[in-house]
């Protein structure tokens, strides 16, 4: 209902089989996991993952029963009766047409929610509420890609609403999807989505025009632009613009997705594990451990933890990834809307906590949230040290409020501080030893983890492609 309805009632507590229910106690160190008639959550630091999305939208918490009217003082009533002498006149004046609570109620929540003006915070109706929660667990249906936002400059953005400076891309195609079948590639711009503009969209509107049930087409228009330059040319130029190489249409059917979100390998002739996570799921961080485990158990002491083009996921599977290497101690601070800030301590049961276990973080400007919280973690405790390109700078944390049949707000409700109490909030974290990745560098090499080698060897080390040859 609406703010101070006469008729409006408070809920009840209940029940959900949401993913707050697996919360480890460890998650809030000063608070228990379940209370009764009060939001409880799961925090996640998402970008959510569309059937094919990783917009930058992160940091979450799933709670429910939140729902309170504004207050009860004088000035409170008076502050929202012009919002109920609006909702009068259109319900009882309103000639043209027979309006529908509901739908006037959904708008209303959309504009307050808009009116914040953060672009992690957003209404979601019923179905994309429950899409939304199915796509952060690594299972949906759509095109099979990790999608961002980015300006003309090729640069990550986290623009509110799509437009001149602000376009939908295509940050990775999912193994095995539709979008890795049509041929499409990271850097692919999306403009349109079945003939209509993303313009004016907010990026959960925009990925909800491009998910859709699984045997479905749509329709993208792409738009491919040569990549950034490496470098300026001389003092005081500006760098060259991207150039358009190709702009087309493709028509692609949906399907269902389950996405894997670890990739491992052992590199240096079996000497350094590799692990690389796409995103923070309980499946992910389980993927994680079972990794490390095995790299653990054949002896390997050098590990290389590859979070590039990690848009993020749950906030408890993050401190969860980040035990993995850290016994004890801060993983992460939270800090409320009183300026209160609460200790996130590891979680314990970590594999490779032994110091004596080298550890290395890759990172981009693609890495954030949930992976900006481990990498912040590794870095702050000493444990691993961050090689590659300065993070995205996610640096807040959402709470999903469910509505029940009016479907759910995604809040921002919380900063998160790294252990030494850094907030990264667009600024990213910068990285120990910084790698810069050529636009023209060939096919199949990797400048970034031939780098992370070579820290690992403490002297030069031969190419990554060179190694995986072998």
């Amino acid at each position: 209902m609406l703010p101070n309805d006469p008729n409006a009632s408070t809920p009840e507590a209940q029940p959900t089989d949401s993913a707050a229910d697996s919360i480890p106690t460890s998650t809030l160190a000063t608070e228990p996991v379940r209370r009764r008639g009060w939001p409880f959550a799961v925090a996640i630091v998402l970008v959510a993952v569309l059937g094919g999305s990783a917009l930058f939208m992160s940091g979450v918490a799933v709670g429910r029963d939140v729902g309170k009217s504004p207050g009860s003082s004088i000035s409170d009533t008076e502050a929202w009766q012009p919002l109920w002498d609006v909702y009068n006149a259109v319900t009882t004046r309103y000639p043209l047409a027979k309006l529908d609570r509901t739908t006037l109620i959904e708008g209303a929540i959309r504009g307050m929610v808009e009116a914040i003006g953060d672009p992690y915070s957003t209404y979601l109706t019923p179905t994309d509420y429950v899409g939304t929660l199915n796509d952060i667990s690594g299972q949906f249906e759509g095109i099979g890609a990790e999608i961002g936002a980015v300006d003309n400059a090729g640069n990550t953005s986290d623009c509110a609403t799509f437009g001149p400076d602000c376009h939908l891309v295509i940050v990775s195609p999912i193994p095995g999807s539709p979008t890795e079948a049509a041929g499409l590639l990271a850097g692919d711009i999306i403009t349109m989505v079945d003939g209509v503009s993303l313009d004016g969209l907010t990026p959960d509107q925009a990925r909800n025009k491009v998910r859709g049930a699984a045997g479905t087409s749509v329709v993208l228009h792409i738009q491919r632009f040569s990549a950034p330059a490496a470098a300026t040319p001389t003092p005081g130029a500006s760098p060259a613009p991207r150039q358009l190489l190709k702009e087309f249409d493709v028509t692609l059917v949906r399907a269902k997705i389950q996405r894997r979100e670890t990739t491992a390998r052992e590199l240096a002739n079996g000497t350094v594990g590799y692990i690389q996570l796409t995103g923070f799921s309980d499946e992910g961080a389980k993927e994680v451990k079972d990794e490390l485990t095995a790299d653990v158990g054949k002896g390997i002491t050098k590990i290389v933890l590859d979070l590039r083009g990690n848009p993020g996921g749950f906030v408890t599977d993050a401190v969860d990834v980040a035990s993995d290497f850290i016994a004890s101690g801060p993983i992460m601070w939270r800090e409320d809307a009183n300026g209160i800030q609460t200790e996130t301590d590891a979680s314990g049961g970590g594999v490779a906590t032994d110091s004596k276990i080298q550890v290395v973080v890759l990172i981009d400007k693609g890495s954030a949230s949930a992976a900006e919280i481990v990498a912040g973690a590794l870095q702050d405790r000493g444990r691993a040290k961050l090689i590659g390109e300065t993070s995205f700078g996610k640096g807040t944390v959402q709470e999903w409020i469910e509505l029940g049949d009016l479907g759910g707000v995604k809040l921002t409700v919380e900063k998160w501080l790294t252990p030494n109490k850094r907030w990264i909030h667009h600024i990213g974290l910068t990285p120990d030893v910084a790698v810069t990745v050529p636009a023209n560098t060939p096919p199949g090499s990797d400048p970034v983890l031939d780098k992370a080698l070579q820290v690992l060897a403490g002297s030069a080390a031969a190419p990554a492609a060179l190694l995986l040859a072998a």
